[in-house]
């Protein structure tokens, strides 16, 4: 297959992302080691401390920072259930692009809050987030904006890539990662730099139970599509698979595994326990895996991802109080 992206593409990436953001801290918690057990070593990623709070402003700073002149002009537009939205709108903000960002109907209030208060517009549409895609689809052809897919472009999967890029700097010695999917975009950034740094790190993926569509389509090595999600999570809660990631996933990891809300929940509260670390659903799931994943993993150095952070006050009352 041709690989949807190239290391020099992660590299442009960097280029582009770097004058606007820091690297993240890759740190290790003992409290966390002994939580997980089986002799693993976890190396946590924070994405949850990117000014949006998710790793997402990777992919908006490399997306927003390859647009022509022209494109800048007309603005963008993005589907999100809120953290991809975020890192758009603030790339956007920075070098004066307009930004729209379709959400669905009774999307998270205090992530739209946040979006609309980095200069988004939103346009409230649709029943979850892939109908909101084909809202921001109408939206390219009925005023001419540039589509920032979450998955489906380039630049986004090389944003998302520069993460790993750190990792591996941070943790040369590094035997393997644990990461959430939704569309792909981390997972398959992570394959691309592993495979020039170091061909031997093996990448695992996790997904929701209530919205497994890219696990489903992974174990059938083709599209699958799921009438309806169901999690709390709503940065992994796609419905389908994606024709920039899909290929790549079913070459390149080395496992796929789901979780159940409850253990996102679970692994939230652990996190909160062993790394004092607040992230929302999505963001534990990579620690969710890891749990799933620990016996096949015993010994080794595992470096899991938290973004992002920005879970609502209702849901994180019902997370600690063990109601999920």
């Amino acid at each position: 297959m041709n690989w949807p992206i190239s290391f020099d593409d992660v590299l442009r990436a960097r280029q582009r992302i770097r004058p606007h953001l820091e690297p993240t801290p890759l740190r290790e918690y003992p409290s966390l080691n002994d939580a997980v057990g089986s002799g693993i070593k976890v190396f946590v990623k924070h994405e949850n401390l990117n000014p949006t709070g998710a790793f997402k402003v990777r992919n908006g700073l490399s997306a927003i920072g390859g647009l022509t002149l022209d494109e800048r002009k007309r603005g963008v537009v993005a589907a999100s259930t809120g953290n991809h939205g975020q890192g758009v709108a603030y790339a956007g903000r920075l070098v004066g692009v307009p930004v729209s960002i379709c959400v669905p109907v009774g999307n998270n209030p205090e992530k739209n809050d946040a979006m609309r208060a980095l200069g988004a517009e939103l346009v409230e549409e649709g029943k979850d987030y892939d109908e909101a895609v084909a809202v921001a689809d109408r939206l390219v052809k009925e005023r001419g904006l540039r589509l920032v897919h979450s998955t489906n472009d380039k630049d986004v999967l090389a944003g998302a890539a520069t993460l790993t890029l750190e990792i591996l700097e941070q943790a040369p010695t590094l035997d393997a990662m644990v990461i959430a999917v939704g569309g792909g975009s981390q997972v398959v950034g992570a394959m691309t730099v592993a495979r020039k740094l170091m061909p031997a790190l093996k990448v695992y993926a996790v997904q929701a139970e209530g919205a497994a569509a890219s696990h489903d389509s992974w174990l059938a090595k083709q599209p699958v599509e799921v009438a309806a999600v169901n999690t709390f999570a709503e940065g992994l809660a796609t419905r389908r698979s994606y024709e920039l990631t899909l290929p790549a996933m079913i070459e390149g990891l080395a496992g796929f595994v789901k979780v159940s809300d409850a253990e996102l929940a679970e692994a939230m509260r652990t996190l909160v326990r062993t790394t004092h670390t607040l992230v929302e659903g999505a963001g534990a799931a990579g620690l969710a895996g890891l749990m799933k994943l620990r016996d096949s993993l015993a010994g080794k150095s595992v470096a899991i991802i938290l973004s992002g952070a920005n879970i609502d006050t209702p849901t994180l009352r019902r997370v600690l109080n063990k109601e999920l």
